[in-house]
């Protein structure tokens, strides 16, 4: 057996469970840690971040992009509470994120002697969080607690994990035996009666509709093998936005099939919450029906189905495809259409945001990827912005994490550094980790930032005018001046006005293959409100 520090032994085991690259922040907890990175330069790549959030939100970005497992390090206590906002957000949008931190030294943990960076109870804190949490006592422990925590990350509904190691561990030295990553465990198999039962109400179903999720990402083709052969639309709102290519005639956003709602009489989910049909339109209409393909067992509880079928979505959505009659109905074709057209028309009311969208899909290559915030445009973007395949929308999902985007995009550049990639951000999310435009020049992480200044937080700034008798608390901003912001680190940007303006400089941007901040003056009186399109009757 090998004799390795505990740092060693970490990195080993990432990097046999294809970990690349790793973000971090050190600290003197975990100096042994990143003493090994250090020494495995070669082999795994140190992207180091201005802030602990970043790390977590760039780890994030590049699961979200790459579909892969990602890692990131920071010390314990206020490190790791500093990203907690990244994993509740891994989590709520099921993406593999390991973060590895620290702890105290290992007599003392549990003792609450105020050692450096202690918490009351630091493992159980972090399990609230996360899919799986746990701690490495010893280096030997080391290999299998590593490959645990990415099989549990990676069976069934995916998710974030954590592990931390006691300071002095880090830095020991024993005998460890590496270990080869462990096969995810197995995904349930459809049960055929349940398959069959689907089967009967979709075949006797005269307007079915299919919604899908984040949890369908990888099931693209079965999706739409499936929706062709039934004549169904296949929905999606932000997660599972691109699983079906818009400018197909069966590929809708949630403007479209609210007019198609009413007279739906079988919705069958796949890998989402269905939270937008269930919840925020209202509930099922009178006599439909209700199905549901979902790895999570547990999901079936949250929303019950008429049929539940608990499976990876695409081996569910094949197994129906397989049972369910083909089906050629004209008329219902006819419908989506007209729904779809009708839908689109309606979009290009909200403005300016819609223009600006518009722009950023003319300029922006065919697999470039856009990142949101919550800001303005990046909620129109969730249904109004055209998406062709899968993973190009990066979304804070229900979490709706503000300051997430661009640090996040910083990550999912770093994962796609081949492809495109937009980030729409607000004047008041930007700010929450603007300075790592130091983190993008530093590692040449050439992502195009829009920022949209309204010099507020706007959505708040709106509500409080429009529900307190037009007082406001808060949300107005005082804001730097950003072109001279982005000069200071040596980031080439832009200040525009309007759409026209934005094609001009987005253009440029994206030629220049560097980092690049164009900045797109707003004002908020002016914006037409989004929420209409989310919740329907109540925006």
């Amino acid at each position: 057996m090998p004799r390795m520090t505990g740092g060693d032994a970490i990195v080993d085991g990432l990097i046999r469970h294809g970990i690349d690259t790793m973000f971090g922040l050190p600290g003197v907890q975990t100096y042994g840690l990143f003493d090994a990175l250090a020494r495995n330069a070669n082999r795994i790549r140190l992207i180091n971040a201005r802030h602990e959030q970043t790390t977590a939100y760039m780890a994030l970005g590049y699961s979200c992009a790459t579909g892969k497992p990602s890692a990131y390090s920071v010390v314990p206590g206020p490190g790791v509470l500093n990203t907690a906002a990244a994993l509740a957000t891994a989590w709520g949008v099921n993406a593999p994120v390991l973060c590895v931190t620290g702890q105290v030294p290992g007599p003392m943990i549990g003792r609450l002697r105020g050692q450096l960076h202690e918490l009351k109870d630091q493992l159980t804190t972090m399990r609230t969080l996360v899919k799986h949490a746990d701690r490495i006592d010893h280096p030997s422990e080391a290999p299998v607690k590593v490959a645990r925590a990415f099989q549990e990350m990676l069976s069934g509904r995916r998710g974030p994990a954590s592990i931390e190691m006691p300071w002095e561990q880090f830095a020991a030295v024993a005998e460890v035996t590496p270990m080869d990553p462990l096969p995810p465990l197995p995904n349930p198999k459809p049960d055929p009666e349940r398959i069959a039962a689907l089967a009967k109400l979709v075949d006797a179903a005269k307007a079915p509709m299919i919604w899908v999720g984040g949890g369908a990402l990888h099931a693209g083709a079965e999706i739409l093998a499936l929706a062709e052969k039934i004549g169904a639309p296949v929905v999606s709102f932000r997660g599972g936005r691109g699983i079906v290519d818009d400018r197909h005639p069966l590929g809708l956003t949630v403007p479209a099939a609210l007019k198609l709602w009413p007279t739906t009489d079988l919705l069958i989910g796949i890998g989402t919450r269905l939270d937008v049909p269930t919840g925020r339109w209202g509930g099922m209409p009178a006599g439909a029906k209700l199905a549901r393909i979902d790895i999570d067992p547990s999901e079936m509880h949250r929303v019950r189905a008429d049929v539940p079928i608990v499976a990876d979505s695409a081996d569910g959505t094949r197994a129906l495809t397989e049972a369910v009659k083909a089906r050629s109905d004209p008329a219902r074709a006819e419908a989506i259409a007209q729904a779809k057209a009708d839908g689109w028309a309606v979009l290009r009311t909200v403005q300016p945001q819609m223009a600006y969208l518009e722009v950023i899909r003319e300029v922006l290559p065919e697999d470039g990827i856009l990142c949101d915030e919550m800001t303005q445009v990046g909620y129109v973007s969730w249904f109004g912005f055209p998406f062709h395949s899968p993973r190009t929308l990066i979304t804070s999902g229900f979490s709706g994490t503000l300051g997430a985007g661009f640090p996040t995009a910083l990550g999912v550049k770093v994962g796609q550094p081949n492809r495109p990639v937009v980030a729409v951000t607000g004047d008041g999310g930007f700010l929450f980790g603007g300075s790592d435009l130091a983190t993008a020049v530093r590692y040449g992480i050439n992502l195009v930032t829009i920022l949209f200044n309204n010099e507020s937080y706007g959505n708040v700034l709106r509500d409080q005018r429009r529900l307190f008798e037009g007082r406001e608390s808060g949300s107005a901003l005082s804001n730097p001046d950003f072109q001279t912001y982005a000069k200071a680190f040596g980031v080439r940007s832009w200040r525009v006005t309007d759409a026209g303006g934005l094609r001009g400089a987005l253009t440029e941007a994206l030629a220049a293959n560097a980092p690049t901040l164009i900045e797109v003056m707003t004002d908020i009186t002016k914006e037409a409100s989004p929420w209409e399109f989310i919740f329907p009757g109540r925006g």
